[in-house]
């Protein structure tokens, strides 16, 4: 297969949820629940940020993927994440997890482990601190942000090597996003160089991605590594179209989180084919 058409094939997910309008249910944080919600419109989907366990089995129940997420951890959504993830593998869906902040404190890091032993991932999102500190239990996460050092001692090969180990050890395809995002399912390893330096500068850009995840997963479950590559790919490339934007009308970061949104709702798939910045490399 050549690169162009394997590119073609990937962008082809974005007409997928397009077409499908995947429901995703998302258990986020309640400071980017808005910025999530938008950014599953843009892309095509439909969002719900159910996380009352009175009904959360329910919501599961019909939406096409779960998105679990632990930016703003408590103890009451924690037994709600459980309740519908179990309700979300029952019916063989999609369900994401964004580990945000493990490795920062002990309650953190043990609720994202007590999520990976009770339920079946089918993708983990994360910075390389946070997936690091999934493997090791213990990590440097500096708050929700990565941690300089990681970067700069493991470099891509070392990143995709620790992708590659919580990917084997969960079974779920991992995505470890940074200045170059890697996608493993233990196996095979996509490098993606699509992102813009302003996407570290507004709350909320791994969020929204990890909602966005959600959306191509629900519309491509059999495809799983390729549905992450292309979420990653489209979130990417939507930064660089917001930060050009941005740039040329002279405006800051408030600007540029519209833009961000505005770049999703308006990217079609021969956009994402001709800017994916994709390689394989196992």
């Amino acid at each position: 297969m050549s690169i162009d058409w394997e590119k073609k094939e990937t962008a082809g997910l974005l007409r997928e949820v397009r077409e499908k309008k995947p429901l995703v249910h998302c258990i986020t944080n309640y400071v980017t629940v808005n910025d999530c919600a938008n950014a599953l419109l843009a892309v095509g989907a439909a969002p719900v940020m159910a996380d009352d366990i009175g009904e959360v089995a329910d919501i599961a129940a019909l939406a096409h993927a779960l998105v679990l997420n632990i930016g703003t951890l408590n103890a009451r959504t924690v037994q709600s994440m459980l309740a519908a993830g179990r309700k979300a593998a029952e019916l063989r869906r999609p369900v994401i997890l964004d580990p945000v902040g493990a490795g920062a404190s002990g309650l953190r890091t043990e609720t994202a482990r007590e999520l990976l032993r009770a339920l079946p991932f089918a993708v983990i999102r994360g910075n390389v601190s946070e997936i690091k500190a999934l493997i090791a239990g213990s990590g440097t996460t500096r708050g929700v942000d990565a941690d300089e050092k990681d970067w700069a001692a493991d470099g891509v090969d070392g990143v995709a090597a620790v992708a590659g180990a919580l990917a084997r050890r969960t079974g779920a395809v991992v995505a470890v996003t940074g200045v170059t995002d890697i996608v493993s399912d233990g196996t095979r390893v996509l490098a993606i160089r699509n992102g813009h330096a302003l996407m570290s500068r507004i709350t909320g850009s791994g969020c929204m991605l990890t909602a966005v995840i959600g959306a191509f997963c629900g519309a491509a479950p059999d495809r799983i590594l390729d549905a992450v590559g292309a979420a990653v790919c489209a979130m990417g490339l939507a930064g660089e179209q917001a930060a050009a934007r941005a740039a040329k009308d002279r405006v800051g970061t408030g600007s540029f989180r519209t833009y961000l949104i505005d770049s999703l709702s308006l990217m079609d798939e021969a956009a994402l084919a001709g800017g994916m910045q994709l390689e394989r490399r196992a």
